[in-house]
């Protein structure tokens, strides 16, 4: 693997101060094999390289500790983004997958935040107004106060303070957002459902309530998955906030085109992702939609055109409705044994908060994937 990127970004060199780094290659080889067996704690492989054998002799007597190990995980995306489509573009080359044709989809992860921390507006105003005048109260006290001693306590106290203060501003942000996407869905036309007074959570302000796997209803990210069809070889991953998985067939497909620079001929997606505007675009693009057809409520079979069928639509109906469309479609099924892998990984729920973060350690979980199932391919 290339990390000169990583060894790049060290800052201690020979005959300048500071501390030796550890090697980015440690800390690449640590968080893979924490990853396979199941460890998705900074404080717990810290804690597995004083007592564990196997972490102790990949070590080779080198200290660490969980701050160093959780910098390293949700800081170096673009390079695990990378790495990722290099050993894909190796194993398309090797001629061990094949990335023409692409399966799509989502899994919901348990957020790090409680239900309780979802507040409302009216709350959020509240709160606040009353965190900014406990930063203004304890900046004063800070000035005032003669005791180093005392101040370092209050200075502490302060930037707690106005660190609680910037996450609710955070979710203010967010619970603006939300109205935002609402007012979009209501010129649509609505779902037909009543909506009910918008929250944003203090603890983790880009999670969503979304409804699981179990029915049950908790603060969740939706991560979103291209692999190869018909073999468990992560593609691209993307991480989104939106409980549905309908408009996020095209986002992925443009995200695999900006790391392979191509789009694939065919893309295999479950029924929640169909949306004609959606099926129209990939046709235009060149690209084979393989989707099964909602249900109609009136009864109408949902394979014949309809009047306000365009070319792509008209034309992914007629495909779906052939046996051989049918049989392409089949090979869609193995990609949800990524996600069973993932949870036999330990992968239910998150110890990062936002977006960004939980892409990097998902981007952890995909690369270690591809690589054990790589060398899988490799020795058949």
């Amino acid at each position: 693997l290339d990390l000169s990127e990583l060894e790049d970004r060290v800052k201690a060199r020979e005959n300048t101060p500071g501390h030796p780094a550890p090697s980015p290659r440690l800390l690449l080889a640590l968080w893979l094999y924490a990853t396979s067996d199941g460890v998705g704690s900074a404080r717990a492989l810290d804690r597995l390289c004083d007592s564990h054998d196997v972490y102790r002799w990949l070590c080779g007597g080198v200290s660490l500790n969980h701050h160093t190990l959780s910098d390293f995980r949700v800081g170096c995306a673009d390079l695990l983004d990378r790495l990722l489509v290099e050993h894909l573009v190796a194993l398309n080359e090797a001629g061990l997958v094949d990335i023409e044709k692409l399966t799509q989809d989502g899994v919901r992860i348990r957020a790090s935040a409680g239900t309780g921390s979802f507040r409302r507006e009216a709350r959020l105003d509240r709160q606040m107004a009353q965190a900014e005048a406990v930063v203004e109260e304890l900046k004063r006290e800070v000035d005032a106060d003669p005791e180093a001693r005392d101040r370092r306590i209050r200075a502490a106290r302060e930037r707690a303070a106005r660190e609680r203060s910037e996450r609710i501003q955070a979710a203010q942000a967010a619970l603006a957002e939300i109205k935002r996407k609402r007012k979009q869905l209501d010129d649509k036309g609505g779902n037909g459902k009543k909506p009910k007074e918008p929250r944003a959570s203090t603890t983790d302000p880009q999670a969503r309530v979304m409804k699981m796997a179990d029915a049950g209803f908790r603060p969740a990210y939706n991560v979103q998955v291209a692999s190869a069809a018909g073999e468990l070889i992560v593609v691209a991953i993307d991480v989104d906030n939106s409980g549905s998985d309908r408009g996020l067939m095209r986002p992925m497909l443009e995200r695999t085109r900006e790391r392979l620079k191509r789009f694939p001929r065919r893309h295999l997606v479950d029924g929640g992702f169909c949306s004609g505007e959606d099926i129209e675009w990939a046709h235009g693009e060149g690209i084979e939609v393989y989707c099964p057809p909602p249900k109609s409520r009136s009864g109408v079979d949902p394979f014949l055109p309809r009047s306000s069928d365009g070319p792509g639509v008209s034309a992914w109906r007629a495909r779906m409705a052939s046996e051989a469309g049918k049989a392409q479609y089949q090979a869609r099924t193995i990609c949800e044994c990524i996600h069973a892998r993932w949870r036999n990984w330990d992968l239910r729920q998150l110890t990062v908060r936002g977006i960004e973060k939980v892409r990097a350690v998902v981007l952890w979980y995909a690369l270690t994937n591809n690589i054990l199932q790589g060398h899988r391919l490799a020795k058949t």
